[in-house]
């Protein structure tokens, strides 16, 4: 095996995780998951409006533990290209989403029939 051959094996091998990162992210992966199912199911806590913030930061706790233990997104893999993809597929994501919600809340809002319209059924 020549030497370059042998750093490419390296580097390649280098990208993928061990296994104490799989085990590390399973781990997290189940108790992320396990918080939530138990504020919801044992009302530890009464104000219910707590509740939804910690169950969202707890999910993207849980996406930046999946995105580093399991699909080794950093800044050293492929020269930070495939963060960099990530990173650009979850703001255009991120936009039609949110772009979604406002077109959808807004066609509501301005589509509700109006008392004394044309579409309210009553007679004149």
């Amino acid at each position: 095996m020549s030497t370059s051959s042998h750093h490419a094996v390296a580097s390649h091998s280098a990208s993928h995780g061990s296994r104490a990162a799989y085990r590390a992210g399973s781990i997290l992966s189940i108790v992320l998951t396990a918080i939530p199912f138990l504020l919801v199911m044992t009302n530890v806590l009464p104000d219910r409006g707590i509740i939804a913030p910690m169950i969202f930061a707890l999910g993207f706790i849980q996406i930046v533990v999946h995105v580093l233990c399991f699909l080794h997104l950093d800044t050293r893999s492929e020269g930070g290209w495939t963060l960099l993809a990530f990173l650009f597929t979850t703001i255009i994501v991120v936009l039609t989403i949110a772009g979604s919600i406002w077109v959808m809340y807004h066609l509501n809002a301005n589509m509700m029939p109006m008392p004394g319209g044309p579409m309210d059924g009553s007679v004149h």
